[in-house]
């Protein structure tokens, strides 16, 4: 399949303000959890429950001077969005969220390019670091080809904090993924 920016040359990228936290917690929850993620491939339904974000901590992060989300629109539809924060010379990547019926499209790609070029660019970061749920083995991989590496750190789940899902299983934990972004 063409990626998204050959397909669909009006491919727009904005931050997100604070009218659209809202909207951008709808999108997060709706790729990662309940029946409607499990239209993509995204969902961590088969192994956590619950929320994935919320409006508030959508708004704080809008509001914080050391990060951005960015949207990526089309025809002026919001399709897809993405965290990053700055934390010194790295810049963390999460909350990465592509509508699930457009998933595969290629949006996903240009919205990592762009969150790359705008933590070099308006954060100054040489690097970006992503928490990966050890059993997501098809994000893992989209991100290898995206010269993402598997570094030797392990970070743990929240288990006990209702903000991050509910656990079905006790054996979850992140893998640290992380790109030179030169």
């Amino acid at each position: 399949m063409a990626d998204a920016v050959s397909q669909n040359p009006a491919l727009q990228f904005r931050l997100a303000t604070a009218q659209d936290a809202a909207a951008v917690a709808a999108l997060v929850q709706s790729a990662y959890r309940g029946a409607a993620s499990q239209q993509g491939w995204t969902t961590e339904a088969d192994f956590l429950e619950g929320q994935r974000t919320d409006a508030a901590g959508v708004l704080e992060a809008i509001n914080n001077p050391d990060s951005a989300i960015v949207l990526a629109e089309y025809a002026g539809e919001f399709r897809a969005s993405a965290l990053i924060e700055q934390h010194g010379a790295d810049c963390h990547f999460g909350m990465f969220a592509v509508r699930p019926t457009l998933q595969s499209s290629g949006i996903g790609k240009a919205l990592l390019a762009e969150c790359e070029r705008r933590a070099r660019a308006d954060f100054a970061c040489v690097r970006m670091v992503m928490w990966v749920i050890w059993l997501r083995e098809s994000l893992i991989a989209f991100y290898a080809r995206r010269g993402y590496a598997v570094s030797a750190q392990r970070q743990p789940f929240p288990y006990g904090d209702a903000r991050f899902g509910l656990p079905l299983r006790d054996d979850l934990y992140f893998i640290v993924m992380i790109k030179d972004l030169g």
